[in-house]
C-alpha cells in the first residue's frame, strides 16, 4: 500500500505526529462517532513503515466501530498506534514514558471525542501514566481508580463464543475437542485455562519460549509457531496479532471452526469465503472478543458491576447465534452477516431505539 491509499480512508479523522526525541511516530484514527464518542486501545509496535501503521490503525478502528455497534455499547470506534523505532523489548523505560506523555497530549487534542485503553504491548500501568496527562483513558489499575485488565472478560467472551460455535458446527461440547490456541498473552493464557477446565485437548503455540513454558500448567501440547496453521485441530483460536488467515491459509487450514481473540483475523474477504465453502465455521472476531469492551465501557461508562459485565459477556453466544442464522438465511459469510447485524444495531441506536445484546 502506498501513502495515497493509506490516506484514502473514509473514517472521521486521522491524527499523526512525530517525536524527534524518541524517534516514535503516533497515529490516532477515529472511525466513527455515530453511536457516541470513539473508543479503542493503544497498540505499540515496530512497524515496517508509517504507511503500514496508518493502514493497521484504520482497520483496527473500523473493527472497534463494528464491535461497539454489534455489542449494543454507546460508543464509536477508534484506535491508537505508537510506531516504535525498535521492538518494544528494546525501548528504554525513560523513552517509553516520554512516548506515553506525547500520546496523552495527542489524545487531549481530540477533546474527548476519543478514549483509549490497553492493547497489544500496553497495559494498565501504561494507562496510569497516560492518566497523569489526560482524563480520556480506560483500564487504569485498580490502585489508580480504574478497573484493571480486561483480559479475563475478553477470554470469557471467546470461551462462550467457542462453546456455541462448537455446538453450531455439530461438534458437541468442548470436552475432548482439540483446541489450538495461537498466542499465550494475557488473554490467550486465560482462555487456555478455561478451555482446559472444559475438558478440551489443548494445543498451544507462541513465539515467546517463556510463555510456552508457562503452558505446562494447562497440560497443553506445544506446537511450533510455524506449524500453527497446518496442525490438525477441531477449533483454531488465534489470540495474537491479526491477519493470520489469508486465502492460502484458509484453503489449507485443517480445522472445523475458527474462534479467537485477535482482531482482524481474516486478511481479506476471500479468506472468509473460502472458510465458508470448506464448512469451517468462523466466529467474527469483533463479536467473539467483545468481552473486553463490556469490561471497560460497562464498568467505567455505564456503571456496571462485575456480575453485570459477566452476564453481558456471556450473551456474546446469543449474538453469534444470530450471526450464524443470518449467514445461513442469506447465504453469506459469517463476517458479512456480523457486519450486517452491526449496521442494524448501530442504526437502531442512532434512532434511539432500544438495542438488545
Amino acid at each position: 500500500m502506498n501513502v495515497d491509499d493509506a490516506l484514502r480512508w473514509d473514517g472521521e479523522l486521522t491524527l499523526t505526529r512525530y517525536d524527534p526525541a524518541t524517534g516514535a511516530w503516533f497515529v490516532i484514527r477515529v472511525d466513527s462517532i455515530r453511536c457516541g464518542r470513539a473508543a479503542g486501545g493503544t497498540r505499540a509496535a515496530h512497524y515496517p513503515s508509517l504507511v503500514a501503521a496508518l493502514e493497521d490503525a484504520g482497520r483496527l478502528a473500523g473493527a472497534m466501530t463494528l464491535k461497539m455497534a454489534v455489542s449494543g455499547l454507546p460508543m464509536g470506534g477508534g484506535k491508537s498506534v505508537i510506531v516504535l523505532p525498535a521492538p518494544r523489548k528494546d525501548i528504554a523505560a525513560d523513552a517509553w514514558r516520554q512516548m506515553l506523555r506525547v500520546h496523552a497530549d495527542n489524545i487531549n487534542k481530540l477533546n474527548g471525542s476519543y478514549w483509549t485503553g490497553p492493547d497489544v504491548n500496553t497495559n494498565a500501568e501504561d494507562m496510569d501514566i497516560l492518566s497523569e496527562t489526560t482524563e480520556f483513558v480506560f483500564g487504569r489499575s485498580v490502585q489508580r481508580g480504574g478497573v484493571g485488565s480486561s483480559a479475563y472478560s475478553t477470554a470469557l467472551g471467546v470461551f462462550e463464543a467457542m462453546k456455541v460455535t462448537a455446538a453450531r458446527r455439530g461438534l458437541g461440547t468442548l470436552d475432548g475437542l482439540r483446541v489450538l490456541i495461537q498466542g499465550l498473552g494475557a488473554v490467550g493464557s486465560t482462555l487456555a485455562a478455561l478451555v482446559s477446565q472444559a475438558g478440551a485437548r489443548l494445543l498451544v503455540t507462541d513465539t515467546d519460549p517463556q510463555r510456552l513454558a508457562c503452558s505446562r500448567e494447562f497440560d497443553g501440547e506445544t506446537v511450533d509457531p510455524e506449524a500453527a496453521l497446518t496442525t490438525p485441530c477441531d477449533i483454531f483460536a488465534p489470540c495474537a496479532l491479526g491477519g493470520v488467515i489469508d486465502a492460502a491459509a484458509a484453503a489449507g487450514l485443517p480445522a472445523r471452526a475458527v474462534v479467537g481473540a485477535a482482531n482482524n483475523v481474516l486478511r481479506d474477504e476471500q479468506a472468509g469465503a473460502i472458510l465458508r465453502r470448506r464448512e469451517i465455521l468462523y466466529a467474527p472476531d469483533f463479536v467473539a472478543n467483545a468481552g473486553g469492551a463490556f469490561h471497560l465501557v460497562g464498568r467505567e461508562v455505564l456503571g456496571w458491576d462485575g456480575d453485570t459485565v459477566d452476564r453481558y459477556t456471556r450473551r456474546i453466544a446469543d449474538t453469534l447465534m444470530e450471526v450464524y442464522t443470518i449467514s445461513e438465511a442469506r447465504d453469506i459469510t459469517t463476517e458479512a452477516a456480523a457486519r450486517l447485524l452491526a449496521h442494524r444495531r448501530a442504526a437502531a441506536a442512532a434512532a434511539d431505539v432500544s438495542v438488545t445484546v
